[in-house]
């Protein structure tokens, strides 16, 4: 993987092959944005550059090989233990990174999941931070920025990166489910309209796109929004018992999340009589309709504010099953407004 490889970020490309070609690197960067849209592939790529035998990144010479394979001498990539990156870790990269490089122009360290830094070990970094070593280069990378202390983030110069257009991940999934390499890909997978659904719902993340199997997706989504439409807020053990089945199941938590945010702004949209090209769930057409048809504006705001805050939750590692199970409450909690709902449905146009 190289930058031509990267599909696009082609400023923040540019930006660093510019400054690598100018000898202009900062001595450490904060790669920022959402998860799987790229950011460690571009630092990767951005050893290659550094590190190539051929000065290009071109991926086959034994440079170039040694770091893919991560046994280069010069590169150390340092990820969670466990839930955490630990002052141990930290240290260790810190005594490698005070020995001039071996064979590169540089010593470069990746840091992935920097916001999961604890705080000793964030404070061991800041040192480092500080006293930036000759010939070294450090390059951070976080999906919640939020969450790294102010004192890192001034002392790194910030690439944002945005999430990829919703066609080119589509396209991308469209690709590599018709590659050789996936022969066994299913109808389902291969269907175009599949993959721009599977797409809108990444919302932007390749990695989130192409990270698990498509046809369960569908059918967990499917599962989840029958069951949560039948609950009745009225009865408080079912409700109970779906929060617990949803948050036991950790690996998909943020499928979830992204399930419940693209169906109710689906049916935000319809309320507000918006195009249904702008519709992710464009094959539960009729059900988004049937859903909006008894929502108000004031009912769908609440509940899309709900899902962010259950969002902001789980992230903050709050307990998921009780944010969950407060969500559900929220989600099926019948607003009043003084526009009566017959006559929402008459405003309401079948697309």
């Amino acid at each position: 993987m190289n930058f031509a490889h990267i599909l696009g970020h082609d400023h923040q490309k540019e930006q660093l092959k510019q400054a690598w070609k100018s000898r202009r690197l900062a001595h450490a960067y904060l790669f920022t944005g959402a998860d799987g849209i790229g950011k460690k592939l571009m630092a990767v790529a951005l050893s290659k550059l550094i590190f190539c035998d051929q000065h290009s990144g071109c991926g086959t010479c034994t440079a170039c090989r040694r770091l893919e394979h991560n046994n280069h001498p010069d590169f150390y990539l340092l990820e969670p233990d466990g839930t955490q990156i630990k002052i141990d870790q930290v240290r260790h990269v810190q005594q490698e990174l005070s020995h001039p490089p071996i064979s590169a122009p540089l010593r470069v360290c990746i840091i992935d999941n920097a916001e999961r830094l604890n705080a000793a070990a964030s404070n061991a970094l800041l040192k480092t931070l500080e006293e930036p070593r000759p010939n070294t280069l450090i390059i951070l990378i976080s999906a919640h920025y939020e969450q790294l202390l102010d004192t890192i983030k001034s002392r790194c110069q910030q690439l944002p990166f945005a999430r990829l257009k919703q066609q080119t991940v589509a396209d991308i999934i469209t690709a590599h489910n018709h590659s050789d390499d996936n022969t066994e890909c299913n109808s389902l997978q291969k269907n175009s309209n599949q993959a721009n659904i599977i797409a809108a719902l990444a919302a932007g993340s390749l990695k989130k796109a192409l990270s698990s199997n498509q046809e369960f997706f569908f059918e967990q989504r499917y599962n989840t929004l029958n069951a949560i439409n039948t609950l009745n807020p009225n009865s408080v053990v079912p409700m109970l018992e779906l929060a617990e089945k949803l948050a036991n199941d950790k690996d998909r938590l943020e499928d979830l999340i992204w399930i419940l945010l693209s169906y109710y702004r689906d049916i935000f949209l319809i309320i507000n009589r918006a195009s249904p090209t702008l519709l992710t769930n464009i094959d539960m057409l009729q059900q988004v309709q049937h859903q909006a048809a008894n929502e108000t504006p004031i009912s769908i705001q609440h509940k899309l504010s709900a899902i962010i805050e259950c969002q902001f939750q789980i992230t903050r590692n709050v307990n998921p099953q009780l944010a969950i199970e407060v969500l559900l409450i929220r989600l099926t909690k019948q607003l009043q407004e003084t526009v009566s709902l017959t006559n929402r449905k008459t405003q309401i146009k079948t697309f």
